[in-house]
């Protein structure tokens, strides 16, 4: 892949020539990173099945509705608005930003949450380093950082989706393969079923002591605000640049629906794999008196204790692909927004393509040292602290980066008077709020303390109505701007690939 990347193009988006398996897989492997294989069945393992579930179908519904109303129209419009290769270079060519303020503001919410999500890669390769090699925690961490940073930094784009391809469909046969083996180790669906509920009467009971009880009594008072939480997670989709930029690299738009009944079979599947190894996790190791010190290691030691070890090794290297794929595609994502749109556009704006693809790695591996020390500061072997678990990390990245560019994205392409002041003043409302809400309404908790509510809720909801009342208060946008959306919007795609 390192000797097919002769353009930032190529660096960045592999010329936009990657075929529809490689996009599906590409983009639900970078999405369903180690919180898929261990944060997820961390907290279903603690007694939330329920948020789990919930959580589940909101990750489903918006993965199908991005791909369904986001994919194509994303992929159309950021060819003809100035054949934009990144997020914010989209913003700024559909918006006539001549201000720069929308790249800045861009940029700099990319940068600080995606070091933010790979931190939660990093924290997930020392724990798997942990529970498979007994490495000590801070010794797993760098070794994640270097193999994911390595491969990264040289193939760019295209070497991150071959791999994220070979990693998807090794998740999704660890995935569905360790469900169905630990269903029926159990004794098949209906005699698995019917233990599990027992033993979920037990704990109600205190058998398995008081803390569990508690976690069980909570998940069956489910509230109402809960379940909306848990179902919002969905509308992180419409912001996620690592997920989006996928859309922009497929080779043929038409291709699309093509790629979009894949990565549902994927998501479907595999989140209900997810579920499954909790549930019939927890009350196998519980009854086989197999210790667990971290909830999110639960499918790593089940595998460990079920399998031989041959195919649980097998089953551990699909732990890694998944914080691998999803790393190496934020790192990838952020150094293109760093190069393209800030370095290139107001630092250097005659740089060469050798010069921003050099700027784009030197910026990868800065992020990726960032982000290491962020995890470095963790503490191994069950501490819950904001650093020490992957689904809070995973949990706020997500919120952020759902609030700042979800509703600009979705108004960018469907609201013609959209226009720029309303565009940052949602973009930094969306961002704020959900640091506000997270880390100074919440106090740093990891349960939604203000109304029970997750922060992406308020987050999205007032990002999107400032740009709309702020769109309406202020000056429409020029005839050009409208012009070329109204033909973008009537236009024949194969017309623009042309």
């Amino acid at each position: 892949s390192a000797k097919k990347n002769n353009s930032s193009m190529d660096f960045f988006l592999g010329g936009r020539k990657v075929g529809p398996w490689i996009t599906a897989l590409s983009a639900e492997a970078s999405d369903s990173s180690a919180w898929l294989l261990m944060g997820l069945p961390g907290l279903c393992y603690l007694g939330g099945v329920k948020e789990t579930f919930w959580t589940a179908v909101g990750l489903i519904v918006g993965t199908y509705l991005n791909w369904l109303f986001v994919a194509k129209p994303l992929r159309k419009c950021t060819i003809s608005f100035g054949d934009s290769i990144t997020i914010p270079e989209f913003f700024t060519n559909r918006f006539k930003d001549k201000t720069h303020l929308l790249t800045i503001i861009s940029v700099f919410f990319i940068v600080l949450f995606f070091t933010i999500y790979t931190a939660s890669g990093f924290v997930a390769c020392a724990k798997l380093f942990n529970s498979v090699f007994g490495l000590k925690y801070h010794i797993g961490l760098v070794i994640g950082l270097v193999v994911i940073l390595s491969y990264t930094i040289l193939g760019g784009y295209l070497a991150v989706c071959t791999t994220d391809f070979i990693q998807g469909a090794l998740i999704f046969v660890a995935f569905v393969f360790s469900a169905v083996i630990a269903v029926v180790s159990l004794g098949g669906p209906a005699e698995a079923m019917a233990k599990v509920s027992d033993f979920s009467v037990r704990a109600v009971n205190g058998q398995f002591g008081a803390e569990m009880a508690e976690k069980f009594i909570a998940n069956k008072s489910f509230s109402a605000m809960s379940v909306m939480s848990a179902l919002a997670w969905g509308l992180g989709y419409f912001g996620m640049p690592h997920i989006l930029v996928r859309f922009m690299s497929i080779k043929n738009p038409d291709e699309i629906t093509h790629s979009r009944r894949i990565a549902m079979t994927w998501v479907i599947l595999s989140l209900g794999a997810s579920i499954l190894i909790a549930v019939f996790g927890r009350y196998y190791l519980m009854q086989h008196n197999i210790a667990l010190d971290d909830p999110e290691k639960v499918f790593m030691v089940l595998a460990t204790n079920l399998f031989p070890t041959v195919i649980a090794a097998v089953i551990m290297a699909a732990v890694l692909a998944a914080i691998m794929s999803t790393a190496d595609s934020q790192l990838l994502v952020s150094a293109s927004a760093f190069s393209n749109d800030l370095y290139k556009r107001l630092i250097h704006k005659r740089a060469s393509n050798k010069e921003l693809m050099l700027v784009s790695r030197a910026i990868v591996l800065v992020i990726a040292l960032v982000a290491g020390f962020l995890a470095y500061q963790g503490r191994p072997n069950g501490s819950h602290g904001f650093l020490d678990v992957v689904m809070s990390l995973v949990s706020f990245a997500w919120a952020g980066f759902g609030s700042t560019f979800g509703p600009v994205v979705l108004l960018a392409l469907f609201w013609k008077r959209t226009n720029l002041p309303g565009a940052i003043c949602g973009m930094l409302s969306g961002g704020i709020l959900a640091f506000v809400w997270k880390f100074y309404l919440s106090g740093f908790a990891d349960s939604y303390a203000i109304f029970g509510l997750y922060e992406l809720v308020p987050g999205f909801v007032v990002s999107f109505v400032t740009i709309v009342v702020v769109s309406l208060c202020t000056r429409k946008p020029s005839d050009e701007i409208v012009k070329e959306f109204e033909q973008v919007d009537s236009s024949r795609l194969s017309d623009l690939i042309h």
